[in-house]
This record gives C-alpha cells, structure tokens and sequence, in this order.
C-alpha cells in the first residue's frame, strides 16, 4: 500500500499510525529486557570462571582440589536457594507485574556481585570469610531464581505464540554471551596478569565491574513498560490471587518443562563453566587456548539459537528438541572419552559437537514453558519448574564433576552424569502431547478474553 492509498483509507491510516508506537513499543521492551539479561548472567556466572582463585582466598586447606570443590560447592549452593527466589518472585510478578520484579532481581543481584568484589579472605577474618560468601552467593541464587521466570514470561507475552521460539530464544542467546564476557573478562586478566597477580587480588576486579554495568542495566530496566497481556488481567481482573495454590493445578505441565530442563541445565554449565577448569586444571591447556576455547563454543552456541528458535516455531517443539536430547547422549560420551590424552587440536571436535547441541536444544527451552504454562501463573510455573532441575542438575554438575574425579581418578568419570540428564530431558519430550499446549492455550485464553468472574466465583 503506497502513501496515496493510506490518505484514501482512513482505516488504514489509523491502523498504520498505531502499529507504530506499539512496535516501538516492542522493540524497546526487548532490548531493555535482553540487555538486562546479559548484565545479570554476566554477574552470576563470573564466579565459576575464577573459581580456583575464590577457593584459595577463602578456604583454608591445603589441597587444591580440596579448596576447588569447596569453592564449587559454594557455587552450588547459590543454585539451591534459587527455588526459593522463584517463589518469591515468580507469585510477586504474576501479582504485581514483570516490570517490578524485574527490577528488584536486577538490583539483588548487581549489589551483591559487586559485594563479593570488596568481600576480605579468611586470611583477613578467617571463618567468617567463607561464611560471608555463603551469604552472598545465595542472595546472587534468590535474585536469579526470580530472574528467569519473570523474563521469559515478559519476552514471550510481547512476542506472542506464533514467535515465542524466536523471541525467547534471545534470551538465551544474552544469557550465553553475559556468561562468556565474564568467562573473557576472567580468563584475559589470568592472560593478561598471570596466576600470581589474579590470586593477589585480581579475581576482585570481574566482581567489581559488576556496579557500572548493574547501574546501566537498571536504567534500562526503569524505562521498560508492563506487557500488554498483564496489563489486561489487571484490567479484567483476572490476575492470580494465590499462584502457588493455581499452579499446583498444572503438575504435569511442571513435570514435562522439569524434565526438559535437565539437559538445558548440565549443558549449560559444563559448556560455559565446569570446561573452563576442566580444560585448565585435567587437561592442562594454556590460558590463551581455554580463553578462545571458551569463546569460540559458546559463540557457536550462541549463533544457532535464533535458528533453533525460527524452526520449533514452524515445526514444533517436540520433534527438533527430542533429536537434539538423543544426540546430546553420545555428545557427552564422546567429550569426555575424548579427553583421556588430549590435545587442543584433538579436544576441538567434540567440544563444538557439545556447543552446537547445548545451542540447539536451549534455543526453544523458554517457548517450551510458556506455551505449556498460562498466561495468570506463568511467571510462577516458570520459576519453579525451572529452577529445581537447575539446581538438581546445573549448579552442582561442577562440583559432581570435580568431585568424581577427585574420588575415581578417572577423568571420564563424569560422563555418566551428563547423559543421564539427556536421558531424563529425552524421556519427557517424548511423553509430551499436542494437548498439553492446547490446555494451556484455552486457559491464556479464558483469563485473557472470556467472562469476568464474579466476586464469589474469583
């Protein structure tokens, strides 16, 4: 339609003068919240990435391994308090709106990332030093329980059903690439420093840039609106007055996104955390070749994400995400059978295997949630069916690693973990029915256009 035909039709111009600010309206909920994303994933997941100094400067053995695995314990640690940040957040979003949390997790987190920066060692305070970290570690775990639940709702809501694969999928994209500037702040200073100087002091400086960049991130935040689809709950007043009650009512979609959700888990942080010191500490490559290791698969990763997203939105989610799980099983025998004597020349084939599955399977995770879960209560189904198996299977898969190895002494030990995971997530999407979206899709439905109840009924 040309400039002449719109002056001609006052319907289309009116409808061309609104679809305007509403895809401005979009675009800039997407940036800021995408923006946000990153910042916060680059917080919470910088201290995996200089691990082996924290373990160091706050617990007093003297073993190595022995303070590694306390420090990755500590690391898990904040992942089982994640859950209980999920139920705190995800009920608060569905009641009160996304923009809020979202803000409140952003703050949560920034400050206390930028807490472990400043934090003193036990060689300052003794005990009270790792106690401390405990303490903030878990407040970082509850701000990032809130985090994921609440983003994902908001993205998938302003997107719409038809684009939520792509959409979402940018969430993980940010995620990914927050993770890998903490992995490249982190791993350039060891470059850049040396060992001597990082453990002197310069694994503070990661934590520390964590202030500036949380204080642009909550500007961003700040000009953000509510989506439309909260928006008219309130409006309806068909909110959810009791989430955690309502969404027990959906077990089973919160057992199928739970099951989903194990491999997304260990992947995640075998690829972008646990890899790191294990290429570093068992494998014994060079700084400079586990920093562009690091980069280089979690770039990959990053780069088929959108894609992954584009086709479970035209195919479906079952079908792409089941392969990829199955796939996923071998990918994770080979990563580590493959170690036994590696080089990088040798370790390069199978950790771009794992970043290009880890990259196609997480692509469609979040769209997976939100088509399974309503609009009243999706923040809150989001929050705890994803956040148990990430602290089941995410956040103690560096710990189970090191561990294993530490106990068998055998570096392919952990291979077992890894694809039971697969497994699980296998088993799940294989179980998945057409009907488990339709129900949803009938209740987003219900509460987003049909009768109003009445003060008895609601």
């Amino acid at each position: 339609m040309n400039s002449d035909e719109l002056h001609l039709d006052p319907q289309a111009a009116t409808s061309a003068k609104n679809n305007g600010p509403k895809q401005r309206a979009k675009r800039r909920a997407f940036l800021g919240a995408v923006t946000g994303h990153l910042i916060e994933w680059y917080d919470y997941g910088v201290y995996g990435f200089v691990a082996v100094f924290i373990g160091q400067a706050f617990f007093a053995s003297e073993s190595p391994v022995v303070n590694l695995i306390s420090s990755f314990a500590v690391f898990a640690l904040s992942f089982f308090v994640r859950p209980l940040g999920g139920l705190f957040f995800g009920p608060f979003s569905d009641r009160f709106g996304r923009k809020r949390s979202l803000l409140l997790v952003l703050i949560l987190m920034a400050g206390s990332t930028f807490a472990i920066g400043i934090l003193p060692t036990s060689e300052s305070i003794g005990w009270l030093a790792p106690l401390l970290l405990v303490l903030v570690r878990c407040l970082q775990g509850f701000s990032a329980g809130g985090e994921v639940g609440t983003v994902a709702a908001f993205i998938a809501e302003y997107s719409g059903p038809k684009r939520r694969g792509l959409s979402t999928s940018w969430l993980m994209v940010t995620g990914v690439m927050g993770l890998i500037l903490g992995g490249l702040v982190s791993n350039g200073l060891i470059f850049l420093m040396g060992s001597e100087a990082m453990q002197n002091g310069g694994w503070r400086i990661p934590f520390l840039v964590a202030g500036p960049l949380g204080l642009i991130a909550l500007y961003i935040r700040m000009k953000l609106e509510d989506t439309p689809e909260f928006l008219q709950l309130v409006a309806r007043g068909t909110t959810s007055k009791v989430p955690l009650r309502e969404v027990m009512q959906w077990k089973r979609a919160l057992a199928l996104v739970f099951a989903a959700i194990a491999l997304h888990a260990s992947a995640f942080y075998l690829l972008l955390t646990f890899s790191s010191t294990f290429m570093s500490n068992t494998l014994e490559f060079e700084s400079g070749t586990v920093l562009l290791f690091v980069f280089g698969s979690g770039t990959l990763a990053a780069a088929v994400m959108p894609f992954g997203g584009m086709i479970t939105d035209r195919f479906g989610r079952k079908p792409f995400m089941l392969t990829v799980a199955i796939l996923s099983i071998g990918a994770f025998l080979w990563f580590f059978l493959a170690a036994e004597g590696a080089t990088p020349a040798t370790f390069i084939g199978p950790i771009l295997a794992i970043a290009l599955l880890f990259g196609c399977y997480v692509s469609s995770t979040f769209a997976l949630m939100t088509d399974l879960l309503p609009t009243h209560i999706r923040s809150t189904g989001i929050a705890i069916a994803f956040n148990l198996p990430i602290a089941l299977f995410g956040g103690t898969a560096p710990m189970i690693a090191t561990a294993l190895i530490a106990a068998t002494g055998d570096i392919t030990s952990p291979m077992y973990f890894f694809a039971g995971t697969a497994v699980v997530a296998a088993a799940g999407l294989a179980l998945l029915r057409n009907s488990d979206f339709e129900r949803s899709a009938k209740e987003s439905e219900r509460v987003l256009t049909g009768p109003v109840p009445t003060e008895g009924e609601a």
